[in-house]
């Protein structure tokens, strides 16, 4: 009989990447999965393998208190030296806590582990850097204020691999390249017992994270084949990033093949509605989303989104234009906005006709219509009224939608709007 079993997991931590269920209470400390094998709360679930030469670890934690705790329950399971500690995949928070595990090998006088990921990680890593300021401005905008708590810290794995590497003999414990939500994405089997550790391929209880409004392309198919790969493995116990792991082959494979099933679905339908000419809008008005295919409660729309995925597949056949000529070479944001607002006879009754739009509840029709005076010349005080109109409705746009990441990104632009400001320049000091 197939059965779900409690498992660590935290509330959101907003990082690059936060946790996806901000809603589920706190969790226990570790859970044991089969003899030797331990889920340990993290940023995710992490997981710890004692094996003959020692533990093999999967993320370190964010640092600080969490990974304290870590490393503070592991001492009560096993005094086993850490040997190894791999990263499931490359956004930032799962492992900022590494250097906390390599000094407390140091005070037990057991040697560095090896550290361990695949080898698109360094590369992630570097953009990362190089982007620094960017992506504190996307957390910005998903997480108010988390600028100033969150420590983006990136340390570089020792050894790379490419598509497999065995770390243990004793048990076999096998990295497998897992490519979904990060194009370094692991996941770890233990053939012996037939349990998977799947990292991020394999969400919680939401659709996979495809096209987060945010995000670089996740490439719908690749992850479907990534699916199809662990389908493969046929295994009977299941541990996946966030909330509990799951026994039972049976009950596996129907959730792998399922969510499989739904990422080449939709790749169908925005394909064959691309080939008959539809723009990403369009696509977007077009489809329904069936039960039969997403009628399962491992895709519901908690954190990622049917929708995020279509726009996302446009994304990967297609460049940036909308199909409007207006945008091929458009003028400079000010000018549009002095020549939009001089255009207008009654900046008045457009704030109208968005407040009625929303009073009938419809505060995203309502946000296509202020938006002609709120994106207007910031010293017109019509202008000033109509971005507090769009805030209001952004408020009430958040608590319409369910995606997680689109809540955030309604409230942030409230928040920024009440503030009489559109622009994100200068949010970062």
């Amino acid at each position: 009989m197939a059965e779900a079993n409690p498992a660590p997991t935290t509330s959101a931590q907003p990082g690059h990447e936060p946790s996806k269920l901000a809603s589920l209470p706190k969790a226990p400390a570790s859970v044991l999965v089969s003899p030797g094998v331990w889920i340990l709360a993290a940023q995710g679930n992490a997981l710890a393998i004692e094996t003959a030469d020692g533990v093999v670890l999967v993320d370190s934690g964010r640092g600080g208190q969490m990974t304290a705790g870590m490393i503070a329950e592991l001492r009560t399971l096993t005094e086993a030296p850490v040997t190894t500690i791999c990263y499931s995949h490359g956004h930032v928070g799962y492992n900022a806590g590494l250097p906390q595990w390599v000094d407390h090998n140091a005070e037990r006088g057991d040697a560095p582990p090896r550290i361990i990921a695949h080898r698109n990680l360094p590369l992630r890593y570097d953009r990362y850097r190089e982007t620094e300021g960017y992506q504190a401005i996307l957390n910005e905008m998903q997480f108010p204020g988390i600028s100033k708590r969150f420590d983006p810290r990136k340390i570089d794995p020792t050894e790379t691999f490419d598509d497999h590497l065995v770390v243990s003999a004793s048990p076999r414990v096998e990295l497998l390249w897992a490519p979904s939500e990060t194009d370094d994405a692991i996941s770890v089997w233990l053939p012996e017992t037939r349990t998977l550790y799947t990292g991020p391929a394999v969400p919680a209880d939401f659709i996979p994270n495809v096209g987060t409004p945010q995000r670089s392309l996740r490439l719908t198919g690749r992850w479907a084949n990534t699916l199809d790969r662990l389908i493969e493995l046929r295994p009977e116990v299941l541990v996946i990033e966030f909330g509990p792991f799951v026994t039972g082959e049976d009950l596996i494979q129907e959730r792998l093949s399922t969510t499989a099933n739904a990422l080449r679905w939709l790749r169908r339908e925005v394909v064959d509605r691309l080939n008959r000419g539809l723009n990403e809008r369009d696509i977007l008005a077009d489809l329904d989303y069936p039960d039969e295919v997403f009628g399962y409660p491992w895709l519901t729309w908690a954190y990622g989104s049917p929708e995020y995925i279509v726009r996302d597949l446009v994304r990967e056949e297609s460049g940036w234009w909308d199909r409007n000529p207006t945008t091929l070479h458009p003028s400079a944001p000010a000018d549009v906005a002095r020549a939009t607002f001089d255009a207008i006879a009654d900046p008045g009754a457009v704030i109208a006709q968005a407040e009625a739009l929303a009073e009938r509840g419809d505060p995203q029709l309502a946000m296509h219509v202020i938006d002609l005076v709120a994106l207007g010349p910031d010293d017109e005080p019509a202008v000033v009224r109509a971005r507090s109109v769009k805030s209001d409705l952004c408020r009430s746009r958040s608590k319409q939608i369910a995606p997680y990441p689109s809540k955030g990104l309604y409230k942030s632009s409230g928040i920024r709007l009440k503030q009489g400001v559109i622009s994100w320049e200068g949010v970062i000091e």
